[in-house]
């Protein structure tokens, strides 16, 4: 399914009864699209502009962007920020705001992932209509409404705006580091997840859910795949649908008002390790790369949790002896400072509460059957998942993307407490299964 088509459930409302906006007026993708900008900068009526780049990203389509600029008789005020590993952080948030110049009429990114993050904020906070310049299909955040930032050492999705305009030239896309096109895939593939525990936490908490927002997620992801055997040749087709897919995913989270149709535990896996790197200095890769193999670990877990019979006392006994002083300090060993932001929404949120738990446990014993069916009808199979991989020739294991095999366990664990979402490893919470299941890549995984 194509954006148009997403557009029209914007436009013309939802069974669902929730009215699906975002402030996305264009989206241009091809060979050749960043041509287009003069055009569309005189649509906005805008003069003089602010830039925004890194040294890759320049390198990539920064000085196609300000050749175009300048021929079209633009003024351009131009920042580039100067750190070989920038990340999404007060500081270069800071850095952006002090360098714009309030006189320009629009802001310009030219980049991926970290720029959009920054650039959407300074869109956000400024005003200004907002264009991105893509030069890697390597996230979905390109349209989406937040932006993926580190703050005070803990990964945190920040209210912003989406873009109003995303230009995908894939003139410039397929020329991205082969490692970026595949982060780009493996944030494409934990679709998968993202849904099946959208419709899961439907059933047990009765979250909002919106199939029609759903189906168009599934369509793009159903479509990379078929592609990705021409992915590594740089294929222009296989890099559009791959770049396609993921605006789709990130409209979907602005239309739907949250992150579901986008992540779940997956991502979490991936935040953690991103923490850990954050606090401790850890190996941290692209984060679809993570994301990718948080999907295979998902997977071979949902697996375990498919042979499970609910055990109502197993489940309730499990909670009763949960100790949540104890989970705490292991926590604040695990994560650093990040943990106790972790620590504070569990105190608003009271998910370990004993009543709590039992009205969800009633439920997931009584809905088990349409849980399962849930579960089969949106995950590949762990092979299925591994030749996916495989196809792209991307990592499998923790180990290849620089994770200890044995700190595994706690990842997982951990990923309950990161957001006021519920995703697997709250389900296995529930169920009393927590620690057999976290033990599921261990097995699967090590060599």
């Amino acid at each position: 399914m194509v954006f148009e088509e997403l557009n029209q459930i914007k436009k013309h409302g939802c069974a669902c009864g929730k009215d699906h906006t975002a402030s996305i007026d264009r989206v241009e993708v091809g060979g050749g699209a960043v041509g287009i900008l003069p055009d569309i900068l005189k649509e906005y009526r805008a003069k003089k502009v602010f830039v925004l780049s890194d040294k890759n990203t320049y390198r990539a389509a920064g000085q196609k962007v300000y050749d175009i600029l300048a021929e079209s008789g633009v003024e351009i005020v131009a920042y580039s920020f100067e750190n070989d590993m920038l990340e999404p952080n007060e500081e270069n948030v800071g850095l952006a705001v002090m360098n714009f110049d309030n006189s320009c009429d629009a802001v310009i990114g030219v980049g991926s992932g970290v720029i959009n993050d920054i650039v959407k904020i300074l869109s956000a906070v400024s005003g200004k209509p907002y264009i991105i310049v893509a030069t890697a299909p390597s996230m979905d955040g390109y349209a989406s409404a937040t932006s993926s930032m580190t703050m005070k050492g803990l990964k945190i999705s920040l209210p912003s705006k989406s873009a109003d305009v995303i230009i995908g030239d894939t003139d410039i896309l397929c020329q991205a580091p082969l490692k970026m096109l595949k982060s780009g895939f493996g944030d494409m593939i934990a679709k998968y997840v993202s849904i099946c525990e959208w419709r899961i936490a439907h059933l047990i908490t009765g979250e909002y859910y919106c199939e029609e927002i759903a189906a168009p997620v599934r369509a793009a992801l159903r479509q990379c795949v078929v592609l990705a055997p021409k992915l590594l040749a740089r294929d222009p087709e296989t890099v559009a649908a791959v770049f396609k897919g993921l605006v789709i995913c990130g409209a979907a989270m602005s239309y739907a008002g949250l992150s579901r149709p986008a992540s779940g535990v997956e991502h979490y896996l991936s935040h953690i390790w991103d923490m850990r790197g954050a606090a401790f200095g850890t190996p941290v890769e692209l984060h679809g790369i993570q994301c990718a193999v948080g999907t295979l670990i998902a997977v071979r877990m949902y697996e375990k949790i498919k042979q499970i019979t609910p055990d109502r006392q197993k489940a309730l006994d499990y909670v009763r002896r949960f100790d949540i002083d104890e989970w705490n300090g292991a926590l604040r060993e695990f994560l650093g400072k990040a943990s106790e932001s972790m620590i504070a929404l569990e105190k608003k949120e009271q998910k370990y509460s004993v009543k709590k738990h039992a009205e969800r446990l009633d439920v997931i014993i009584n809905n088990w059957d349409r849980i399962l069916s849930i579960i089969n009808d949106e995950l590949p199979s762990p092979d299925e998942t591994e030749a996916i991989l495989d196809c792209i020739q991307a990592p499998k294991t923790a180990e290849e993307i620089g994770q200890s095999a044995e700190l595994l366990p706690m990842t997982f664990k951990a990923t309950k407490d990161i957001r006021d979402k519920y995703v697997l490893s709250r389900l296995a919470w529930d169920l009393g299964v927590l620690d057999e299941i976290a033990e599921v890549p261990l097995m699967k995984m090590c060599h």
